[in-house]
C-alpha cells in the first residue's frame, strides 16, 4: 500500500503525536455508504495493527480490513482541523 499524504496533513499528524488511526465509517443514511475516518488515537472498540511507518508518523489500520487499497491518501481539512483519508483517491468505498 502507497500512502500519498500531503505535507500539510503530515504536519498536523506530528503535532498531534505522531500517529494516525485511520478506520471504516458506515454512514447512517444513503444505503449505508461507507467512507473513512481518522483520529489521532485509537477507536473503542477496534483492533489496529500498524501497517506503516511513513516519514514522521505511524499508521495505524483495523486488524482485519483486508484488501489494504493501493493508494491510501492522506489531506489536511480547514475546518474542523483534522486530517480527511482517501481510498484509492475516491471518497467512499463500496
Amino acid at each position: 500500500m502507497k500512502v500519498v499524504a500531503s505535507a500539510s496533513a503530515r504536519e498536523l499528524i506530528g503535532h498531534r503525536g505522531g500517529r494516525l488511526y485511520v478506520w471504516v465509517r458506515k454512514g447512517r443514511c444513503c444505503g449505508g455508504l461507507r467512507t473513512l475516518a481518522t483520529a489521532p488515537g485509537p477507536r473503542a472498540g477496534v483492533e489496529f495493527s500498524r501497517v506503516a511507518e511513513e516519514s514522521g508518523f505511524e499508521l495505524f489500520l483495523p486488524a482485519r480490513l483486508e484488501p489494504f487499497p493501493d493508494e491510501l491518501h492522506l489531506e489536511l481539512c480547514r475546518y474542523p482541523r483534522s486530517v480527511a483519508a482517501y481510498w484509492n483517491g475516491c471518497a467512499w468505498m463500496v
